[in-house]
């Protein structure tokens, strides 16, 4: 028999193509009985591979390829070349002493020599070599890099010193590929060794990729790994296409002058016997008095907060707790809930904001610990949900932090339980189906444009395949079938799918043993380690593999929207002298419950997305039960029933129910299931399950096994037929709830979470300045965000501040203004390119000695170690130095600054003073003063621009500040509000052209890619060839544009069309009205930026119906034909213009398609806003609508008159196609009698 010895896996990053589970089949489909696993220098698949096998019934041997450093695995001398210079050597372990030294032996690898490698050196193998079976390597080992080298008595010192520590499980590997006969004089050499020593020989195959088929995938995977393309000829290949998992016949055949080196395989793989341990508990443990269990300490403390947060409990309370400690105590868990207590309790006494996700909410036991701040009674919350005695699985406590102290509340667990027993979890991230068309394309030499092109095709679904989206996409099928570059491309994308990539830290996983983890988990360097070495190495195992060897896994997940909520009682109680207990806010104020129905959702937790937004405005909720059911609906699946809960709610239709005894548990909800607590209780109520039970029936229809399901179906039949209900009512129950059991929502997470939202609108409602002070220190860094956030300021009418260097701190501040206002102030460290380190010892000294008086104190005072020229720059140009210089002058004094302060802290740094000692007195040494250029200032669009470059925002002024309140009643939403949600809609924007890219079709027809901004953000708009062709001279950059866009989704991308567009200029602000409401004056004084509010977009009625009826008489015969081809191209020539007196007439056929129709007026409109630029004139433009023998006429209003000439007649008949036509004839006579019909024309 043979078994392979050397084989990787994809976690042999970017090397290896082979799936674990693939691997393990083909190999039993060989018939061979046992594989081994041996990715480069890591552990990463063991466990995964382990399983693999089992189900396979194979023998797994556990191994490593590993990576030996030529001297001390601390040694980093050779620089680059240390990744080359390492020797490969096959480390297998024997038995479970061999495999957790195999564990040490990876670990210390990478925490100790990892250089460009995760390497290893002779004194650890020496430390760490019972129990392992080593096999010498490949061409790259030591032993035969020596023999390559000629080195006989270098390769006998090798061989004498493994046979010294490893005796006889150390074997000579020796391999041979069909393309590499160089190797073929070392492996008789080897063969010969063998013989001379009588060290056995075992043949192995080094094996990357499954099939003989997957070479062409797996020399791809390698261009990917090494940023390359498959036509370079200089690029790193394997030489040979016979890399893959060979049958025994295959290499009995290949080495058949060496049989014995074949079936040696079987007999190494025989020897490894390694037993994986998956039912123990590695339990940290808690701390415990003397004498107590830890049921006993933990039943103490849970009646104690019984009585803490109930004062009186009443019975009902009492039963519920008594149930879930014995729960706990059946299942064993007590020690877990002690450990969790620990740490929230350190979160809660540092002020650390905290809160539980999940199903963890609905305990009791967490609420009476005071882990969770969720009370499960008032919310009718389901324990079972979170754990029962039917399913003893540990259950899951995640918590959320604030997201700038969960460092904090990890290191406190590590500091606890010691560093080397707690350790963040690896995760690896792979080549989805987009990821995997755009890697592909890049290493098959696939233009760019093209490469996007097709990832934009897949459709936007969570880990859709490429083969799935290949069935779903008609785009990406159609461009399969038409390109066979394309269709390269996608065969490729397809079998490099869901290969691994790269390795990251999990967002929130921590693991806590008992013992230290390198005694059971490989660990790792974190990928991001901080530069002074105080970092919590990484597990090598993810969260499943992690959890299956007993190990305490834990969620710790930082929350943005906790820290602002920190931040936020922190401003409140600073500058309003209030201390706000956010936990306890009661439910139910009307200011932000108004606030919300008003849509205004920004900043609030879950709340802000577009669709969202709309919706709670159409909910207008109540409460916090409202939130908790919009966050639970407001997903794929149960999103179609949002309309009839809001209708229920606000008894606009009847509240019905799928049967009268679910009455009771839909209630709450207006008879729509919601929560998968509410599947549980409807199983309970019809089947007679306890909830144990129920949660088990509700996980297997969330898998959607059929097998199990049958069993479930027929469980719940049964027992709802002894329930006495029939058999019919119990199929249409049962049929109602199996879907929403896969995608309904955990009620304890949507209310834990709806709690959140209540807390944070709250906030803004109440406390407007502080909280958005408060997003803004959130945001720091974040250009797009503060943008944004700047925009709901000036909404809110919150003035913000330039930084000052005399009244800024590193953060956003609140500073009072004259007119009792709270305005909020950019501090210093949030200027781009400066830095909290930057600026603290300049802060420090100002409040130590007075404010800088100019730009001499400056220099003066400048800790030169922490500022440097650029970030000094950033603060000048952002306004910091306004109070005491011109901000132009200071930029061009920069440099000189900079050099002044160098020599003034070298002068302070030395000691040195002046000549003054002479006569007794010891002053500093004064530095010459900085001489500014006079005059020397930037222009007011610089400083703007600098503004937004450097802080995110414009904030003394925005350039749109008089074109907004000038447009308000011309525009339909802002950018920042174009949302997928309103696809198929036309919206009236305005913007500031900030870039201009200009581009052609694949039809060499030239359009442009805009990116606009307004007081919201940025959005790009496309202006495609004909639009671009009559509107090109007005797409400037810093012009300010009023356009009408048509929002589309293609493929995952909102697209803004544009339909129209019109420069802004300053006669608009004469001529438009501020829309009633809308500030007269800049908020919070001159300069501040003001935004609109937000508002529902009006229907856009460009067209009216005439004031009286329409008679017309004969036709008049036009003056240009009516018949004008639709595809005659425009001429070039001066237009002709037709008489006085004449109305453009434009005919349209009703098609019955409403959507069609709507498209084709959106067009139309859309191409008359375009002539308007081009072609205002004095005739008027009449619509014609027929609706079969009727026919509906509706005209322009009178700023809509355009020249009945030949462009125009071409251009609107372009726009119409088939679907109607144009020509012109004279103004009609207005009829004496009413009614709306128009018949005869």
């Amino acid at each position: 028999m043979f078994a392979h010895l050397h084989t990787h896996t994809e976690y042999s990053e970017l090397d290896g193509l082979s799936k674990i589970p693939a691997l393990a089949a083909r190999a039993k489909d060989l018939g061979q009985e046992a594989l081994a696993i041996t990715d480069h220098g890591n552990l990463y698949g063991a466990v995964e591979f382990y399983r693999a096998c089992e189900r396979e019934g194979l023998r797994p041997v556990l191994g490593m390829e590993a990576y030996i450093a030529p001297g001390n695995r601390r040694d980093r001398s050779d620089g680059r070349e240390a990744a080359s210079n390492s020797f490969h050597l096959v480390l297998l372990a024997q038995n479970n002493i061999g495999w957790r030294n195999l564990i040490q032996l990876s670990t210390r690898a990478h925490l100790e020599g990892f250089y460009y490698r995760p390497r290893l050196d002779r004194e650890l193998l020496a430390e760490y070599s019972d129990g392992l079976i080593v096999l010498s390597g490949c061409p790259s080992s030591e032993l035969q890099r020596a023999l390559q080298r000629e080195d006989l008595a270098e390769a006998h010192r090798v061989i004498d010193w493994y046979r010294d520590v490893f005796d006889d499980r150390y074997f000579f590997e020796v391999q041979r590929h069909d393309e590499l006969p160089q190797f073929e004089p070392q492996l008789r050499q080897t063969v010969s060794i063998a013989q001379e020593l009588g060290v056995p020989l075992v043949a192995t195959q080094d094996a990357h990729y499954c099939e003989p088929g997957d070479h062409d995938a797996h020399d791809l995977l390698l261009c990917i790994g090494t940023n390359a393309v498959r036509t370079d000829e200089k690029r790193f290949r394997f030489d040979g296409e016979d890399f893959y998992l060979t049958s025994e016949r295959y290499m009995l055949d290949n080495f058949s002058d060496l049989p014995e080196a074949v079936t040696n395989t079987q007999l190494v793989a025989e020897r490894c016997d390694v037993k994986l341990d998956f039912d123990r508990l590695r339990l940290p443990q808690p701390d415990i008095p003397q004498g107590k269990t830890a049921l006993e300490h933990l039943t103490e403390i849970a009646y104690r907060g019984l009585d803490q947060r109930y004062g009186h409990p009443p019975q009902s309370h009492q039963d519920r707790l008594e149930y879930e400690l014995h729960v706990i105590k059946e299942t064993g868990f007590a020690e877990y809930f002690l450990i969790v207590m620990d740490f929230a309790h350190f979160a809660r006494d540092r002020g650390i904001a905290r809160a539980v996700r999940g199903s963890a909410a609905a305990s009791l036991v967490l609420y009476c610990l005071d882990i969770t701040d969720i009370d499960p009674m008032a919310h009718d919350l389901v324990f079972e949900r979170f754990l029962n005695l039917e399913r003893r699985e540990m259950p899951d406590i995640d918590m959320d932090f604030a997201d700038n102290r969960r460092d904090e509340v990890i290191r406190y667990v590590a500091e606890k339980y010691g560093r080397d027993r707690v350790a963040q979890i690896i995760t690896f991230g792979t080549l989805g189906a987009k990821a995997a068309i755009r890697d592909s394309g890049r290493a098959l030499g696939v233009p760019l444009g093209d490469t996007d092109r097709v990832a934009r095709m897949v459709p936007n679904q969570l880990n859709i395949s490429v083969e799935d989206a290949i069935g779903q996409s008609q785009d990406l099928r159609q461009a399969q079938q038409s390109d066979p570059t394309l269709a390269e491309l996608l065969s490729f994308a397809q079998r490099l799918n869901g290969v691994v990539r790269n390795t990251s830290t999990h967002a929130a996983g921590v693991v806590i043993s008992q013992e230290p983890l390198a005694e059971n988990v490989p660990l790792r360097r974190p990928v991001n380690e901080s530069a002074d070495g105080d970092w919590i190495p990484m597990t090598q195992w993810g969260m499943n593999e992690v959890a299956a060897v007993g190990l305490l896994k834990m969620d710790f997940l930082g929350l943005t929207n906790l820290t602002i909520l920190e931040e936020a009682v922190a401003l409140v109680s600073e500058h309003e002298g209030v201390d706000i207990d956010y936990l306890n806010l009661p439910d139910g104020d009307p200011k932000t419950y108004e606030r919300l129905g008003a849509g205004d959702t920004f900043g609030v937790f879950q709340l802000e997305s577009g669709g969202m937004r709309r919706v709670v405005e159409d909910l207008k909720p109540t409460s916090i039960r409202d939130l908790a059911a919009l966050l639970a609906l407001y997903r794929p699946g149960p999103m179609e029933h949002i309309p009839r809960f809001i209708d229920s709610k606000h008894k606009r239709v009847a509240v019905t129910y799928p049967h009268p005894d679910l009455g009771e548990i839909l209630d709450d909800t207006y008879g729509v299931i919601v929560y998968q607590d509410q599947v549980l209780h409807i199983a309970r109520k019809f089947a007679g399950f306890t909830l144990g039970q129920a949660d088990i029936m509700r996980k297997a229809m969330g898998k959607k096994d059929a097998e199990v399901m049958e069993g479930e179906r027929g469980n719940f039949l049964e027992g709802a037929l002894a329930n006495g209900y029939t058999e019919h009512d119990a199929e249409t129950i049962f049929e109602l709830i199996e879907p929403f059991a896969g995608y309904a929502f955990n009620k304890a997470h949507a209310v834990s979470y709806a709690a959140i939202a209540y807390q944070t609108a709250w906030f803004k409602a109440n406390y407007p300045a502080p909280y958005m002070a408060a997003v803004l220190r959130a945001a720091a860094g974040n250009s797009d965000r503060v943008r944004e956030a700047a925009a709901e300021c000036g909404r809110l009418g919150i003035p913000l501040l330039l930084p000052d260097v005399n009244r800024s701190e590193a953060t956003f501040t609140l500073e009072k203004m004259a007119d009792g206002r709270s305005a909020i102030r950019f501090g210093l460290g949030t200027i781009k390119n400066v830095g909290q380190a930057a600026v603290e010892p300049l802060i420090v000294d100002r409040k130590e000695h007075g404010p800088i008086q100019g730009a001499s104190d400056l220099a003066e005072r400048l800790d030169s170690k922490t500022m440097n020229r650029r970030a000094l720059e950033a603060l000048a140009k952002a306004g910091a130095f306004d109070s005491i210089e011109s901000r132009g002058a200071m930029v061009a004094a920069a440099e000189d600054i900079i050099k002044r302060a160098r020599r003034a802290q070298e002068l302070r740094d030395s000691g040195q003073t002046s000549m003054f000692d002479l006569f007794g007195t010891e002053v500093e040494t004064p530095t010459p003063a900085v001489e500014l250029e006079e005059g020397m200032d930037a222009t007011h669009h610089e400083q703007l621009n600098w503004e937004r470059e450097l802080l995110g925002a414009y904030v003394s002024e925005h350039p749109l500040q008089a074109a907004t309140r000038a447009l308000q009643g011309r525009v339909d939403a802002q950018l920042a509000e174009l949302t997928e949600d309103m696809a198929g809609n036309t919206q009236t924007v305005a913007g500031l052209v900030n870039s201009v890219r200009q581009l052609t079709t694949r039809k060499g027809d030239p359009f442009a890619a805009i990116m606009l901004e307004d007081l919201s953000g940025t959005a790009e708009v496309t202006v495609w060839p004909d639009q671009w062709a009559l509107t090109r001279q007005v797409w400037e950059p810093n012009q300010i544009v009023l356009t009408t866009v048509n929002i589309r989704t293609r493929m995952d991308r909102l697209t803004l069309a544009v339909q129209s567009v019109e420069p802004w200029s300053e006669q608009m602000s004469t001529t438009s009205a501020v829309p009633t409401g809308a500030a007269a004056e800049p908020l919070g004084g001159s300069g501040a930026v003001v935004v609109p509010p937000i508002r529902p977009a009006p229907p856009p009625p460009w067209m009216s119906k005439p004031r009286q009826p329409l008679e017309l008489t004969e036709p008049i015969k036009p003056a240009v034909d009516p018949a004008l081809p639709a595809s005659m191209p425009g001429k070039a020539a001066e237009p002709e213009v037709v008489t006085a007196g004449s109305a453009l007439w434009i005919t349209i056929d009703e098609s019955g398609d409403e959507a069609a129709d709507v498209l084709l007026m959106d067009q139309l409109e859309g191409g008359l806003k375009s002539m308007k630029l081009m072609h205002a004139g004095d005739a008027p433009v009449y619509l014609r609508i027929r609706h079969g023998e009727r026919v509906e006429v509706m005209v322009c209003s009178d700023d809509w008159r355009l020249q009945a000439n030949e462009q125009v007649v071409q251009m609107v008949s372009n726009t119409l196609g088939d679907r109607g036509s144009v020509n012109v004839a004279e103004l009609p006579v207005p009829a004496a009698h009413t009614g709306d019909s128009a018949a005869g024309l």
